[in-house]
C-alpha cells in the first residue's frame, strides 16, 4: 500500500504499525490506514461526513477518509477501489468513566444538524426489525430445502424461537412509540453500528458511525455483558447506567426503547449472518449452538435487567416480558 499513498496520495511513509490490531503506515505524527469500499460509496461518504465534524468537535482520534491527489475520495489501485483514513494516535489517558464518555459521546453527536439518509436508524426500528426477520425466515427456509445439512437442521429447529421473540420485541418497540415521555436526549445522535467500547480505544474508526437514537449503544453494551459477563455483571451494567445517567439521564421512552433492544435477537441474527459467510459448516453449527447456550443466561439477566438497573418499572409502568 506504500505504492498507493505514494502515486495517489504524495504521503511518504516512515514505517509500518499495527494499531488496534490494523495495518497502518506512519508519517510524522498521522497514521494511514487503506480499507476497500465494495460499492458503499454513498455510505462511507455520510460515515465521512459524521466524523469529519467529530473532528471538528476535538476528536481528534478519529480516523477519517482524505481525497487523493486529484481530489477524490475513492482511488481505483489494482483493480480494487480504496479510501485512505488518516488520524492521529489517542496515547492520553481518560480521565473520565466508560459511562460519562459515552454519554459526552452522545451529547456531541447530538448537535450534529443532517440526519443522514443511508445510515439512519433512527425511528426506524419496528420496519427494520420486521425486514430484517422477514429476510432471514426466507433465507433459512429456502437453505434447509435445499440442503439438509446439521447447521440447516438447527436454523429450523430454533427458527419459531428466532419469530417468537423478534415478534416480542417488535410489538414492545411499536408500544414503545405511543409513550410520550421523553425528552431532549431522545434525539438522534451519532452512534456506533456495534457498540464495543469504541469510545475508550485510542483509534476511532469512521466507518464504525451510524447515526440513531442513544440507547442503540446503551443496549449493545449490556448486551455483550449479559452475553459474556462473569458473575460481577448486575454491578458492572448498573455503574455504567450510572455514569451514564450523571451526564445524560435517560427517559422513560428511552428505558423502553432500551429494553426493546434488549429483547431484538440482535445476537442470534449477526451470528446467523456471520455463519452464513463460511464454508466450513461444522464449525458454523458449533459457534451456533454456543450461542444459543449463552442465549439462556442472556434471557435469566434480562428477566432482572430493570431491577439491577436500579429501575422501578411498576412505579413507571413500564411493561416487561413475563415469560422471561
Amino acid at each position: 500500500m506504500k505504492d498507493l499513498l505514494v502515486n495517489y496520495y504524495d504521503i511518504h511513509v516512515e514505517e509500518k504499525v499495527i494499531l488496534d490490531r490494523k495495518e497502518c503506515f506512519k508519517n510524522n505524527e498521522y497514521f494511514y490506514f487503506t480499507i476497500l469500499t465494495d460499492n458503499r460509496e454513498v455510505i462511507h461518504m455520510e460515515q465521512a461526513a459524521l466524523a469529519y465534524y467529530l473532528t471538528e468537535q476535538n476528536m481528534r482520534h478519529v480516523a477519517i477518509p482524505i481525497p487523493n491527489i486529484n481530489g477524490e475520495w475513492f482511488t481505483e489501485y489494482q483493480d480494487n477501489n480504496y479510501m485512505v483514513l488518516r488520524f492521529r494516535y489517542k496515547q492520553e489517558r481518560e480521565l473520565l468513566s466508560h459511562g460519562e464518555l459515552l454519554a459526552n459521546f452522545h451529547k456531541t453527536g447530538s448537535s450534529y444538524e443532517y440526519e443522514p439518509q443511508e445510515i439512519s436508524s433512527y425511528g426506524q426500528w419496528k420496519e427494520l426489525w420486521i425486514n430484517k426477520l422477514t429476510a432471514y425466515e426466507t433465507n433459512i427456509a429456502s437453505r434447509a430445502k435445499e440442503r439438509s445439512t446439521q447447521f440447516n437442521r438447527l436454523m429450523m429447529d430454533i427458527l419459531p424461537y428466532i419469530i417468537g421473540i423478534s415478534e416480542n420485541a417488535i410489538q414492545y418497540v411499536q408500544e414503545s412509540e405511543e409513550d410520550d415521555r421523553f425528552h431532549e436526549a431522545d434525539q438522534g445522535t451519532i452512534s456506533f453500528r456495534r457498540y464495543n467500547e469504541q469510545v475508550l480505544k485510542p483509534v476511532l474508526w469512521f466507518d464504525h458511525l451510524v447515526y440513531d437514537h442513544p440507547t442503540r449503544d446503551l443496549a449493545e453494551y449490556i448486551r455483550n455483558k449479559f452475553l459474556y459477563g462473569g458473575d460481577e455483571v448486575s454491578s458492572e451494567m448498573a455503574g455504567f447506567m450510572h455514569q451514564y445517567q450523571s451526564v445524560q439521564p435517560l427517559s422513560v421512552f428511552s428505558w423502553r426503547l432500551l429494553y426493546a433492544r434488549l429483547i431484538f435477537p440482535i445476537q442470534l441474527f449477526d451470528q446467523i449472518e456471520h455463519c452464513l459467510s463460511y464454508q466450513n459448516e461444522e464449525q458454523s453449527y458449533r459457534e451456533m449452538v454456543d450461542l444459543l447456550d449463552k442465549q439462556t443466561v442472556y434471557e435469566k439477566r434480562l428477566a432482572n435487567f430493570f431491577d439491577n438497573a436500579g429501575v422501578d418499572n411498576e412505579a413507571l409502568e413500564i411493561p416487561v416480558l413475563h415469560w422471561l
